[in-house]
């Protein structure tokens, strides 16, 4: 089990990856209105680099508490407005309950964050036996998994989007974990093998002499 918290996140506009269509040039002294474009052999298409309006995002920030299990990628989130020990020992009730009740042994993988290792945490994994926390070494994210799948999540809830409240981003990431949910793949640390081909077994040439 990989627990973490991504954040804090605004309520503001996300860039996205559509591209940009660039207008034909129009005719020297024409205006706007009744500009007529100037034949071009070239085809329009995307042209110049795409440009947003400056967005600060001061409509509401939180943070969303994630539980992923790479085992089989299910995953877990909630909102909470912000990185207490309070709302993280909230959080790992709901991932108690959201377990299931015949798991004997729960290895829940987290930073080393002053909130993960309080007091009340730790009474929480005496009052919950089955639970064993495994706190990952420091300046290693890349051994909790579910940092990747913060990307994924980003890219499915908030990437091209704009958002006026931090109620309707937090509706974004619930719709985006339910999709991901129903459609989930295990995940497996370390690179993505590629494939290449098979040498063909044999002798190898012997070089030409002249």
């Amino acid at each position: 089990m990989c627990l973490d918290e991504m954040g804090p996140e605004s309520a503001k506009s996300f860039p996205g990856q559509e591209l940009v269509v660039g207008q034909q040039p129009t005719a020297a002294g024409a205006s706007a209105a009744n500009a007529a474009p100037v034949a071009s052999s070239k085809p329009a298409g995307p042209r110049g680099r795409a440009t947003q309006e400056v967005d600060y995002g001061r409509r509401g920030k939180g943070y969303i508490f994630g539980a992923f299990k790479p085992a089989d990628g299910e995953a877990l989130t909630a909102p909470y407005a912000g990185r207490t020990t309070a709302n993280y020992v909230d959080f790992l009730a709901r991932v108690e309950a959201w377990i299931a009740p015949d798991v004997e042994r729960v290895y829940a993988i987290m930073d080393n964050l002053s909130a993960h290792r309080a007091t009340d945490v730790l009474l929480f994994a005496l009052a919950y036996p089955r639970w064993e926390f495994v706190f990952q070494p420091k300046y290693a994210p890349y051994l909790n998994l579910i940092e990747p799948w913060w990307k994924v999540l980003r890219s499915l809830a908030l990437k091209g989007r704009r958002f006026e409240t931090w109620v309707e981003v937090w509706q974004a990431v619930q719709e985006a974990t339910a999709y991901w949910n129903a459609h989930r793949h295990p995940f497996i640390w370390g690179r993505r093998r590629r494939h290449y081909a098979r040498r063909r077994p044999g002798i190898g040439l012997l070089p030409q002499v002249a």
